[in-house]
């Protein structure tokens, strides 16, 4: 398997999203420059192991439905390298994990678990959402128990990053609902349909937005931008691709931490 693939088998863009709003709700809540760029290599490594995981659980229905976003697909005989690659970033996490301490790393050790679960067996269940809920809010906890003098994250933060990454399952499983139903795959958005997935992540972005406003109490200007971010989300949620969806989906949750990392409320 090639580097390139191998690199597209981690699903990169959800990895460097995910990283790259690590290390800024890091800064936000206090971590110096150096701190913050460990707690997004933790995060980043963590994502490597996920994806990879993801895709090789995944192989065989991947296949069969013949996905063409997915490489294990268009080269099956990879499938041992990718399980390779995630046994390696799986270790390489537990122990940059750990080194962290107590409690961050029971924090983020329950997140990667969390995730891991997702991939197998929890994926094809009603329960598929409650990975993505529990593995950010316990992300968060893992940034704020990290930075100097350990204090918990706020919990309007937590809750807010739970109710965000719920709608971006819901977002991110429509577009393959099809491919899924065909290879038995049963998770909560399949059980859903598309109309009602959309309708729920519809729903949890408004909700993630009033918690946002709410717990934060930005500035006037930082919460007329994280009000646009998310009642943007709702026409481009009705008539984009649900694929654009999602991956606007993950624009604007990166340009609402900016806004309020800029406006001194993190």
């Amino acid at each position: 398997m090639s580097p390139l693939r191998l690199l597209r088998a981690c699903h990169p863009l959800p990895a460097l999203a995910v990283t790259a709003v690590s290390g800024l709700l890091a800064a936000g809540l206090g971590h110096d420059a150096r701190s913050a760029l460990l707690v997004a290599g933790t995060v980043g490594l963590s994502q490597l192991a996920v994806g990879w995981t993801n895709d090789a659980v995944d192989a065989g229905r991947d296949l069969a439905v013949g996905r063409a976003d997915k490489p294990l697909a268009a080269e099956p005989g990879g499938r041992r390298t990718v399980a390779a690659a995630a046994g390696l970033a799986s270790a390489a996490t537990v122990a940059a994990a750990l080194a962290w301490g107590w409690p961050a790393s029971g924090w983020f050790l329950l997140a990667f678990a969390s995730a891991q679960l997702y991939n197998w067996p929890l994926k094809a269940t009603p329960a598929s959402i409650v990975p993505y809920l529990v593995s950010f809010a316990a992300l968060i906890e893992f940034i704020g128990t990290a930075r100097p003098g350990s204090a918990p994250a706020p919990g309007w933060l937590v809750l807010a990053a739970a109710l965000l990454t719920g709608a971006a399952h819901l977002l991110n499983a429509v577009p393959d609902l099809a491919d899924d139903a065909a290879t038995g795959v049963r998770g909560l958005p399949q059980r859903l349909g598309a109309r009602r997935s959309l309708l729920l992540a519809t729903a949890l972005l408004i909700a993630t937005m009033v918690v946002l406003i709410a717990g934060a109490r930005p500035p006037l200007w930082a919460g007329l931008v994280v009000s646009v971010t998310a009642i943007a989300m709702v026409p481009i949620g009705r008539y984009a691709t649900p694929r654009t969806a999602f991956r606007a989906l993950l624009g604007l949750a990166l340009v609402d931490v900016l806004v309020l990392v800029a406006a001194g409320v993190l």
